[in-house]
C-alpha cells in the first residue's frame, strides 16, 4: 500500500529513565541537533505571529515519514518550543502541537504535490487535518464548509484508542476562539461559535469544551477502535452523539491489533516455533497453528522462558552497572 506518514518532530523526544542513588527515576530529555542545510519551510498563522516549520523526511522500510519541527530561528522562543517535547506543557501548547500536526500536516502533502485518497486520523490528535482538507477543497471547487465538509470526509477514517472519556483532547472554548476564530471566519467562512458547536456533544451548550474526538467523528466517513471489545467500549462512549440510535448501532467498526512475529520474538523462540511448526509459519494461513504450536514439549517451553529470564537479569545487570560507573556511585560503594 502508498502510505505517507506525518508526524512532529520533538526536540528531546522521549525521556531516558535513569534510577539514582535513592532508586528514583529520574527523566533526562536530549536534544536533536539539527544539522545545516536548505529545508523546505511551511507556514502556519497562530495569534500575533506566523510560526515557520521546518520539515524532515525519514525512510522507514519502503515507507516515508514527514515530520514537523517548529524549532527555526525565524520562530520567537515560545513557537520554537511547539514541538519541544511530547506529552509536555499545558492545554495551549496542546493546541498549538495538534494544529502544527492537523493543519501544517496537510498543508505539507498539498506542498509536496500528494493528494491521498484516505486521510488516516490515528487518535483524534490529528482531527484539525479534516478542517485543512476541507479548506482546500473550498479553494479549489468555490464551495462552502459544509459542502466541503459532507465531500471530503468520505475520505477520512478515525482511528481511536482511547477507552475512557477522559482521554480525549479538551480545549476552553476561549482558547480555541483565540487560536482558531480567524481561521474560522477568513479561510472556512464560519463564525467561532459554529466552528465551536462542530466539536461539541450539545452545540448549544457554549460552556461545553471542544472534543478533537468529536471533531474526528464528525469529520470522518468511518470510525474503528483497535478490538472488538474496545469498538464496543468505543460505542459506549460515543453514544450520545448519536441520538436514537441503539447501542449496538453506533456506526464504530473495529481492526484487531496485530504484530510482527519476526521483529517480536527472539532467536531462540524463532527456533523453537520453526521446529514446532516449520519454517515461515507465520507467514502461513493459522487454521492448523495452534494445533502445530502444541508439538512443542512443556520442558522446551519452560527452558526458553528460563533462558530468557536470565537474559534479562543480566542485561539490567550490566545496564546498571555501565550507568553507576558512569555517575561515579559504582566507585564509590566499592570503596565502601
Amino acid at each position: 500500500m502508498p502510505v505517507i506518514g506525518v508526524g512532529l518532530l520533538y526536540q528531546q523526544g522521549y525521556f531516558r529513565q535513569v534510577i539514582d542513588e535513592q532508586g528514583a527515576q529520574q527523566a533526562l530529555s536530549p536534544t536533536t541537533i539539527h544539522p545545516n542545510g536548505e529545508w523546505l519551510r511551511l507556514e502556519l498563522d497562530l495569534p500575533g505571529y506566523p510560526v515557520w516549520l521546518r520539515v524532515w523526511q525519514v525512510q522507514v522500510g519502503r515507507v516515508k515519514l514527514f515530520l514537523l519541527d517548529s524549532n527555526d530561528l525565524s520562530n520567537l522562543p515560545v513557537h520554537r518550543a511547539i514541538t519541544s517535547e511530547l506529552y509536555g506543557g499545558g492545554p495551549e501548547l496542546r493546541l498549538k502541537q495538534e494544529m502544527v500536526l492537523g493543519i501544517g500536516g496537510w498543508r505539507l502533502l498539498a506542498t509536496l504535490g500528494i493528494q491521498p485518497e484516505v486521510c488516516h486520523l490515528n487518535e483524534g490528535h490529528a482531527a484539525f487535518a479534516v478542517l485543512e482538507r476541507a479548506r482546500s477543497f473550498m479553494q479549489k471547487t468555490g464551495q462552502s464548509f459544509e459542502v466541503a465538509l459532507a465531500v471530503t470526509r468520505a475520505g477520512n477514517l478515525f482511528t481511536t484508542h482511547t477507552a475512557v472519556a477522559t482521554g480525549f483532547d479538551r480545549f476552553p472554548p476561549a482558547l480555541i476562539e483565540k487560536y482558531l476564530g480567524g481561521y474560522a471566519e477568513q479561510k472556512l467562512g464560519m463564525t467561532p461559535h459554529d466552528l465551536l458547536a462542530l466539536d461539541r456533544q450539545n452545540p448549544n451548550d457554549t460552556s461545553e469544551s471542544f472534543n478533537m474526538a468529536y471533531l474526528a467523528i464528525r469529520g470522518s466517513g468511518a470510525v474503528n477502535g483497535v478490538s472488538r471489545l474496545h469498538a464496543k467500549v468505543s460505542r459506549d462512549l460515543f453514544e450520545p452523539l448519536f441520538l436514537h440510535w441503539p447501542a449496538d448501532e453506533v456506526p464504530i467498526g473495529h481492526v484487531t491489533n496485530g504484530f510482527h512475529m519476526p521483529s517480536w520474538e527472539s532467536l531462540a523462540a524463532n527456533d523453537l516455533w520453526t521446529k514446532a511448526c516449520g519454517k515461515e509459519c507465520w507467514l502461513r494461513t493459522t487454521e492448523t497453528l495452534e494445533h502445530d504450536i502444541r508439538r512443542a514439549s512443556d520442558t522446551s517451553l519452560w527452558q526458553l522462558r528460563t533462558n530468557a529470564r536470565t537474559s534479562l537479569i543480566e542485561y539490567a545487570r550490566e545496564r546498571l552497572a555501565r550507568q553507576l560507573a558512569v555517575s561515579g556511585e559504582f566507585l564509590s560503594r566499592c570503596d565502601r
